[in-house]
């Protein structure tokens, strides 16, 4: 049988990392730790074909930030990778969610400053205004309800 992905209980996953185990159903049911929940030193780097996604016309330093995107017509779902400490300032928008895949971001919501790190997800209502500070090294997902949030560069 395949090795199966699932959520499962297990002991405190470290540093705010998701409780996921690869579940190998042989003869003796083994459970290991899934890749999602590897030591930060052990960064893997996102898939090849990412660098085929669309970039995106965003006001960042291409130096500074990579941002690779899947558009729809509901939403736009953008992988970023921060090569150089990054602030952006506060501003507003329509709904926007978001996880930390590597590193940390430094989220201020209506002037409320919080740390999110590896696996931890959050949550921008549209309207509410934000600021971050975002070291180099990390990589995050977001997905904003608003698909024309970025122009996308097509070809």
């Amino acid at each position: 049988m395949k090795d199966v992905i699932a959520p499962g209980p297990a002991p405190a996953p470290s540093r705010g990392r998701p409780a996921f185990f690869a579940i190998n159903r042989t003869k003796h049911a083994t459970l290991t730790l899934a890749s999602a929940c590897q030591p930060k030193d052990s960064q893997m780097p996102f898939p090849k074909f990412f660098a085929d996604l669309p970039e995106l016309d965003a006001p960042f330093d291409p130096a500074a930030v990579t941002a690779r995107a899947i558009a729809g017509p509901e939403a736009l779902a953008v992988f970023f990778e921060i090569h150089q400490d990054t602030s952006i300032a506060p501003h507003s928008h329509g709904d926007q969610w978001g996880m930390v895949i590597d590193g940390e971001l430094h989220l201020k919501l209506e002037g409320e400053p919080r740390i999110f790190h590896p696996g931890e997800s959050y949550d921008i209502p549209a309207g509410t205004v934000h600021s971050a500070f975002i070291p180099a090294g990390t990589r995050l997902l977001d997905v904003f309800a608003e698909p024309d949030r970025y122009k996308v560069k097509r070809g």
